[in-house]
């Protein structure tokens, strides 16, 4: 788990429309940030829907959209 008061660098924060993977959760497929409060990060996946992650537990993998097919 990653610290509460730990610092994100701004270039690693996930910004609205910024498509995104849960490494630990690959069956999720594809996301896209829809929102960013603070650590509250609302990404719409593929395969499981909308859902609420907590950016200080889980560290979402940006993808590039270029990889996409």
């Amino acid at each position: 788990m990653v610290s509460p008061t730990a610092r994100i660098p701004i270039s690693d924060r996930p910004l609205p429309g910024m498509l995104v993977r849960n490494p630990a959760c690959p069956d999720w497929g594809l996301g896209q940030v829809q929102s960013v409060i603070g650590n509250r990060i609302t990404v719409n996946f593929e395969n499981v829907g909308k859902l609420l992650i907590n950016g200080d537990a889980v560290r979402l993998e940006r993808v590039d959209p270029d990889e996409v097919g």
